[in-house]
């Protein structure tokens, strides 16, 4: 801890404090006679007959009577004690309750309300106008058109808001309010298209805000592994993007990142693999064929048809590359084949490549429609091994790219903005460059929210180098409670950073006692406090401001609560009475009944 730094100690007497008690008890007397001679005479002025009694506060405290004669007794009595009493005494109860709840809402060195105006109504308010021409005629703008809700400063409950140009990371603990106080209330208010990423579907995000979104737009759900056993009612194209080399090696890329850590992402087998998925992807694009072909063509290295389609396709380095591997040893051939069946294997299931296989009698999605649209596009799997997160993160950075092309097209910024909530962003959607896609897409009008449950998930998901990269990248970021990161959580505290606390030591001597007063810095929140931030408290970090203190403003505090809550109880009624036709269609082994 760093030593105290002192002064000159000031030192007092005791006869000193019976002094200030002294000036503190005349002053009260003199305010109470004051008020005493006030309220004295307007009740004189109202019910008596007397003239206005001049000022003395020693008559009006002693002798009520004497000043206001034509009074009687219990009209002084009123008038001159209990009145003023009573406002005294409501008096000093307000400025108490307002100290405390001032004392209690921003702990000493947080930010206060000037410290983030640029987050506050006025200021967001203005930004919002200017990063939006459709409100720039508007004279007064719905809140949910000014920014992404985040939480509420105390005292006072001003609302704070990230703009429409901020990107979010937020790491909070399971259970700690990151989905009922920063993902739902952020997609009930999305002006625009949004995205959701979750592996849960029952009284989640997705039972809450699917009614809600469905009065807006169009919904869409892409539950491949039957999360919310929601019947398939879409297709989307996963091959769309791969009809250029890099988007089919960008493609594979998240086959391997959803299979594999950041750690062991670059070792031969996993480089080779991806680069014989990317090049079949890119012959199965190239000629429209389903991604059920690249199947085929993994299991039987052998089959020319990929090197074919490629050279007629036009890509023959592509093409002599892929070659290259399938004539190659063939211990090496069968390695990287088996490697690239393993990344690819959960399209295995019918069931899941149904959803990114063309079907002529079902609804296409179309990433680029739907930048352009208020639409809502629900993308639910597991996590773990044999999960579809791949195809989850693929359509995730599917829809985030055409935003930002779609951007560019229309004046550079989306209007309205693109709100994409990554919820269990390292679990389901591991998109393996997220950090280099936010120094760019928030000046897009593409709003990314990364949801994260601790700093070290994410450095298992994006390598050391790359969580610090997205944290850095971040213009907005939440801590919630149960950091139980002890580094992270010093590293939190050191940036919150530090203040002068006065230190009072009292001593006895012969002469009396006397006071000594010093100055010592300290943590603003040490990390112990860090780690017991109480739920519903987060730590908001934005850039160019001093950390702030808020408190979560979840969905069901608010008014529409009672009509939300009853459309996610339906919703999730719907899911269970679903999941129960299923099991009804199979017997106990799985089986067809």
């Amino acid at each position: 801890m760093p030593a105290p730094r002192t002064g000159a100690p000031s030192t007092t007497s005791g006869t000193d404090a019976l002094l200030y008690i002294l000036f503190a008890v005349v002053g009260a007397a003199l305010a109470f006679g004051s008020l005493a001679w006030l309220t004295g005479n307007l009740t004189n002025y109202f019910f008596g007959s007397g003239p206005w009694a001049p000022f003395h506060v020693t008559e009006a405290l002693l002798h009520p009577d004497r000043l206001w004669p034509h009074l009687g007794p219990a009209a002084v009595l009123v008038g001159a004690r209990v009145v003023p009493g009573s406002l005294a005494l409501a008096l000093t109860i307000t400025v108490l309750v307002l100290w405390l709840r001032r004392r209690a809402g921003t702990k000493s060195g947080m930010a206060r309300p000037a410290d983030i105006a640029p987050l506050l109504d006025k200021e967001i308010t203005a930004k919002a106008r200017s990063l939006r021409p459709s409100l720039r005629g508007e004279k007064d703008i719905a809140p949910a058109d000014r920014g992404i809700p985040i939480g509420t400063l105390s005292p006072g409950r001003a609302e704070v808001r990230a703009s429409w140009e901020d990107v979010m990371v937020a790491i909070m603990a399971p259970r700690s309010g990151k989905t009922s106080g920063i993902a739902i209330p952020a997609i009930l208010a999305a002006p625009g298209p949004v995205l959701l990423t979750s592996n849960k579907a029952a009284n989640d995000a997705f039972t809450t805000c699917i009614d809600a979104r469905a009065k807006v737009g169009k919904v869409w759900t892409l539950d491949p592994q039957q999360i919310a056993h929601h019947p398939r009612e879409m297709w989307w194209d996963i091959l769309a993007d791969a009809r250029d080399l890099a988007g089919a090696k960008r493609l594979a890329g998240h086959f391997v990142t959803a299979s594999v850590d950041e750690s062991s992402g670059s070792d031969f087998w996993s480089t080779a693999a991806s680069n014989t998925l990317g090049s079949l992807f890119l012959a199965a694009a190239s000629h429209r064929r389903p991604i059920t072909d690249v199947l085929a063509w993994l299991a039987s290295p052998s089959d020319r048809t990929p090197v074919d389609l490629l050279t007629d396709a036009g890509h023959h380095a592509v093409a002599a590359q892929l070659q290259g591997t399938v004539t190659g040893a063939t211990e090496t051939r069968d390695g990287i084949y088996e490697t690239a069946r393993q990344y690819a294997s959960c399209l295995l299931d019918p069931e899941i490549a149904a959803w990114v296989t063309p079907t002529p009698d079902l609804a296409e999605f179309k990433p680029f429609d739907f930048a352009s649209s208020r639409d809502t596009l629900f993308l639910l799997s597991k996590d773990g091994g044999g999960s579809a997160s791949a195809i989850i993160a693929a359509a995730a950075d599917a829809v985030m790219r055409a935003a930002v092309i779609v951007a560019e097209r229309n004046g550079g910024r989306l209007d309205p903005p693109a709100l994409c909530v990554l919820d269990e962003a390292a679990n389901v959607c591991r998109i393996s460059d997220l950090p280099d896609l936010y120094s760019h897409l928030g000046s897009r009008g593409v709003i990314p929210i990364t949801i994260l449950q601790s700093y070290r998930q994410g450095q298992r998901c994006w390598g050391e180098a790359g969580m610090d990269a997205l944290w850095s990248a971040a213009t907005v970021k939440v801590i919630g409670s149960g950091i139980d990161d002890a580094d992270f959580a010093d590293k939190l505290s050191r940036q919150i950073g530090e203040h002068d606390v006065q230190t009072v030591s009292v001593s006895d001597s012969g002469s009396g006692k006397s006071t000594s007063v010093s100055m010592r810095t300290e943590r603003i929140l040490p990390p112990d406090e860090i780690r017991a931030l109480p739920k519903g408290k987060i730590l908001l970090f934005a850039t160019g401001m001093r950390v702030a203190m808020l408190d979560l403003k979840p969905w069901y505090k608010e008014r529409s609560a009672k009509e939300i809550g009853l459309a996610s109880a339906r919703a999730t009624k719907a899911i269970t009475e679903r999941a129960l036709a299923k099991s009804h269609d199979h017997d106990g082994f799985g089986l067809a009944a």
